[in-house]
């Protein structure tokens, strides 16, 4: 990983097991727990994943969030899935995000790292900055949703996360 504005590494430490971060990430039903409003992720015959199956490598996604209308979504490409501790995935403009989980001091650790982010001429629509406070804040409500705390997102399309 550079030191430039086209990766960043964000990471967290989360009291659970190894297996219950990988479900919240690798299933449907897990990443809409703290993550998305929906998520839908098809197999290569475009097969529609259940709630609880694992993603696997080449699988596609459309996710939705809370706070927008289902015209804003992310499409991409699952490009790793190990079962068990790692993940990666295309996601906005061009750009991929490995997610490493494992263990350290006795803590289930998460380290994200986002990189190929295109750099920005106009500073307003900054991917680098936008990406990383999104998932500074994403990370942290997977803390709080996975130790039994309360879930932090807007659910209310009405107040839009968009500051105009």
């Amino acid at each position: 990983m550079d030191n430039t504005w086209t990766s960043f590494k964000v990471t967290g430490d989360y009291n659970t097991d190894i297996r219950s971060l990988y479900e919240a990430w690798a299933t449907t039903a897990g990443i809409e727990k703290w993550f998305l409003r929906k998520a839908n992720f098809y197999t290569v015959p475009r097969r529609t994943r259940e709630p609880e199956e694992f993603i696997m490598k080449e699988d596609t996604y459309e996710w939705y969030w809370h706070g927008y209308n289902d015209a804003v979504f992310e499409k991409g490409q699952v490009l790793e899935a190990n079962g068990t501790d790692f993940i990666k995935f295309t996601f906005s403009d061009g750009s991929t995000v490995s997610v490493n989980i494992y263990s350290r001091n006795g803590l289930s650790m998460v380290e994200l790292i986002q990189e190929n982010i295109p750099e920005e001429k106009d500073p307003s629509k900054n991917l680098y900055v936008q990406c990383q406070i999104g998932w500074t804040f994403y990370m942290a409500n997977l803390k709080s949703t996975i130790e039994g705390g309360v879930d932090l997102r807007n659910k209310r399309v009405e107040i839009s996360s968009n500051f105009k």
